[in-house]
Order: structure tokens, then sequence, then C-alpha cells
């Protein structure tokens, strides 16, 4: 993002948090293209991500003022709605973690990398709900295994085995799309 953008987008959200509901809605408009993206990965329907986007803009509002301008603002924005995504699971309890189970060695995560990204993104949509979600924080969103098995109350061990499951799962689409 370039000074001058990230200017605007600091201006927006002191106008926000004065109370001004059009700067708010600018913001809104600007990110939640990338949010209902992110929202999308973990929910398994359209209307799924709608709710949690919806859900995670009402976080994202009311707790404006705890964001310190101290780094990206879009990267905060998109914590908020893994947060809002991974708590629909939990209510839903259609996220199910397995226990752990034996672990094979020989997954070619190069393998990904052959694939057409809606391809990918379609596989990913595909998976379960718990190899999904742990997928997702994991490649995508960057968080460790310590961070996952906190935040989705399951054991770091369980968080291993539900991306060793995902990418093995997304192995055999590849294999079969070749």
């Amino acid at each position: 993002m370039t000074s001058k953008n990230r200017d605007i987008e600091n201006r927006l959200i002191q106008e926000s948090l004065a109370g001004d509901q059009l700067a708010f809605r600018t913001l809104y408009e600007q990110l939640s293209p990338k949010m209902y993206t992110v929202a999308l990965r973990y929910m398994n329907s359209d209307h799924d991500a709608q709710d949690v986007l919806q859900d995670a803009f009402i976080r994202i509002y009311r707790k404006l003022s705890s964001f310190r301008f101290a780094g990206s603002f879009e990267g905060w924005c998109r914590r908020i709605v893994v947060h809002t995504a991974i708590e629909h699971l939990r209510k839903s309890k259609s996220a199910q973690f397995g226990d752990i189970e034996d672990i094979q060695e020989g997954v070619d995560p190069k393998s990904l990398s052959n694939l057409q990204l809606a391809d990918l993104m379609k596989a990913i949509a595909a998976l379960p709900d718990g190899y999904r979600t742990v997928f997702n924080m994991y490649v995508i969103e960057g968080y460790s295994h310590k961070e996952i098995a906190e935040q989705l109350e399951i054991s770091e061990s369980t968080s291993k085995t539900q991306l060793f499951k995902a990418r093995n799962q997304l192995q055999k689409v590849i294999k079969a799309q070749k």
C-alpha cells in the first residue's frame, strides 16, 4: 500500500471513530471483497461466508478503537474475519477434528503448485471443515500449530494431523486431474 493510500485509510479510520458512517462504509466497500474471500475459504457456502463477513464487520466496527495504527489495517481485519469464521464453525459444530492417527511421510507439497488456482480453491473448499480450517490457518494465514491449537481448542498434534490429511486429500485431487 502506498503512503498516500495508507494516509487515506488512516483518515477513514479516524473519521469512522468520530462517528462518520460514510467513512466506515467506504472502508467496508474497500475491504469486503478481500474479507469475503477469507470467509469463504473457511465456510462451506456463500450464505455462511456472507454471515461471517457481516458478523466480522460488526466486530470490526465495535473494536475499531482498539486498532493501534501499528500494522496493516487489512491484516487486523483479516484476523477478525478468521476468528469470526472459527467461532461460526465452532457454534455450528460442523468442524470435526479427529484425534491423531498414524502419520505417514511422503506428502509432496510442491505438487500443489501444479494445480490451477481456481481448481485448488475448489479442492480446498471441498475439504471437510476441520481439514479446511487447519489448512487455511496454517498454509494461507500463517498461524503456527500452537496458535491453531489454542484457537480451535485442539491439541497441536491434532492440528498437525488435520493439516497432513488435508494435504493428502488435496494431493489425491491433483493426481486425479493429471
